[in-house]
């Protein structure tokens, strides 16, 4: 019995190790005084495929890159669209639509982005912030999903890039 126990789980292990190889980790931090954000996530690339509207459905949640859901951190409060985040660690979840996108803050973090079935591994009565930002096409198109920040004077941005899919979520202390 625990051998079958162990092969389970080095097959499990191999196919996630192999997931990762095909979307790299990435941390991104941002930092402005005593503001410090940091981003986990992991970056799947286009690879010829249509991405928004076919492999990431409109109107249906997202865990915003691959693998595990993405996590957000924040060590101080900051405020989105006049909406307040409390200083915490958050899985982020999307809503693409075709010009708008919903983003999602929940409390549960750690967890795969999606369950056995396929679906977000999302419990949306942990969802503690919603905010809903515009969503833009790029004449250029970018070939692995990226997540960055950007100072613009008293406010910051974060954006999220992929395809020709441009999504910024404006954001101050």
């Amino acid at each position: 019995m625990a051998a079958i126990a162990l092969i389970v789980w080095a097959k499990n292990s191999m196919d996630k190790n192999q997931t990762k190889a095909l979307s790299p980790e990435e941390t991104v931090s941002f930092e402005d005084g005593e503001l410090q954000i940091n981003v986990f996530y992991n970056r799947p690339y286009k690879k010829g495929r249509e991405i928004f509207g076919d492999l990431v459905s409109y109107g249906k949640v997202w865990r915003t890159g691959a693998n595990e859901a993405t996590t957000f951190q924040t060590k101080t409060p900051i405020t989105i669209k006049g909406k307040i985040l409390k200083a915490g660690k958050y899985s982020l979840w999307t809503i693409p639509n075709e010009h708008s996108w919903s983003i999602i803050f929940n409390t549960e973090y750690g967890q795969w982005g999606v369950n056995p079935a396929g679906e977000p591994n999302r419990n949306p009565e942990k969802d503690l912030l919603t905010v809903d930002v515009h969503a833009a096409q790029h004449e250029k198109e970018f070939e692995q999903f990226t997540i960055a920040f950007e100072k613009m004077g008293a406010e910051a941005e974060m954006i999220l890039l992929w395809d020709k899919t441009v999504v910024v979520m404006p954001f101050s202390r």
